[in-house]
């Protein structure tokens, strides 16, 4: 059990799924926590469940591929609590169909670029302005980024947030402000349970068959919750630059 007393978490997606359990997570232990999605009634749902359990939590309605909603979300944040201690860059669209790169649409390749990983950059950008030494990032990237497997839209953002999580790193390591990624492979959110199987393209999905164990258990959202307290502690103070991939061995 990691002890996040008194420090200000700023969680993306924090609607649903990981953000939200990681959200809870995070009150539970103390923090401050301030979570945004595009959705006000849905970060409210949330908010109530933090706050029943005696939490606090600021909510900041944010589209994080919009450069000045990024902007307000950090400084809400700091406004409300003074700093910025911990970044979760959480939120985050799938593409449809894991559409190969020879069937890729270009429309929706600019949304899920504009989302995964220039929301991404942006909410760092914005976010440094109020951290400083002992602060941490946290990515969530995906088992796509490492090992290909997924839409060709949605791998190549996966693969840059791992990209800009080393740069990060690399940039900040003197002044003790970490960088590090988690890698989930499949997990049991509303956003992947929302997948048409008949949308699906099947010779990616083939693909993907041979190179990971599809009959072994996905990770809940409260799995990955767990990894991302671990990576915003002080128990990983000296861990920068690393991705970790969390898939129950599927992708060995």
């Amino acid at each position: 059990m990691e002890n996040l007393n008194g420090k200000t978490a700023v969680i993306t997606g924090g609607n649903s799924g990981v953000g939200a359990a990681t959200a809870m997570l995070f009150a539970k232990r103390g923090a401050n926590v301030v979570i945004s999605a595009r959705r006000q009634a849905a970060l409210d749902e949330v908010a109530e469940k933090i706050k029943a359990e005696g939490g606090n939590v600021l909510t900041v309605p944010t589209d994080i591929s919009k450069v000045e909603d990024c902007e307000n979300l950090m400084k809400s944040a700091a406004d409300k609590f003074g700093k910025i201690d911990i970044l979760v860059n959480n939120a985050g669209v799938l593409d449809t169909g894991l559409a190969p790169v020879d069937k890729f649409d270009d429309v929706e390749l600019h949304k899920v670029v504009s989302i995964n990983q220039i929301g991404t950059m942006q909410c760092i950008r914005a976010a440094l302005k109020y951290m400083g030494e002992g602060a941490s990032i946290v990515n969530v990237a995906s088992v796509a980024g490492v090992n290909g497997g997924g839409g060709a839209a949605y791998v190549s953002t996966k693969s840059a947030i791992i990209g800009i999580t080393k740069h990060t790193a690399l940039l900040l390591a003197d002044k003790y402000i970490r960088c590090n990624a988690i890698c989930p492979g499949t997990i049991v959110t509303p956003m992947t349970m929302n997948m048409k199987p008949e949308q699906l393209d099947m010779r990616m999905m083939g693909a993907m068959s041979k190179h990971a164990d599809l009959k072994i258990k996905p990770c809940m959202a409260e799995d990955v919750a767990n990894i991302i307290e671990f990576f915003a502690s002080d128990s990983s103070k000296a861990l920068t630059g690393q991705v970790v991939v969390s898939d129950f061995g599927a992708s060995l």
